[in-house]
């Protein structure tokens, strides 16, 4: 194997764990999104957000999962899924935040990008 190759294998490596670990954190935001909606302290409209953001973060997850499939083959794409399904937990004792609807919304959640000026 020479030089080349070698960092061929290191860069494919790198690549999918950093890919593994973008659909770990879509599989942790699965799990904290469904217990809050589970969750007896949310209304009927927040729980009808929070349905609709756990319907996209799945779509999300399956894309990539399939992302990596045609990138990395099947074979790594299912390693991938059964290692982030294995060791992804969320603590529970981690409970929603109460936010209410007068309480304003910093910039970073709202997408404003004016950074105040």
């Amino acid at each position: 194997m020479g030089p080349a190759s070698r960092y061929m294998k290191e860069t494919r490596e790198a690549m999918l764990d950093y890919e593994t670990e973008e659909l770990a954190a879509l599989r942790f935001s699965i799990i904290l999104t469904a217990r809050w909606e589970a969750c007896d302290d949310q209304d009927q409209q927040q729980r009808a957000e929070l349905r609709a953001d756990l319907s996209l973060l799945r779509r999300h997850y399956s894309d990539k999962i399939d992302e990596l499939a045609m990138t990395f083959g099947v074979s790594e794409a299912m390693k991938a899924k059964d290692k982030v399904e294995r060791t992804v937990v969320v603590p529970r004792d981690m409970k929603p935040q109460s936010i209410s609807r007068e309480e304003g919304v910093s910039s970073e959640e709202s997408g404003d990008t004016s950074f105040g000026l």
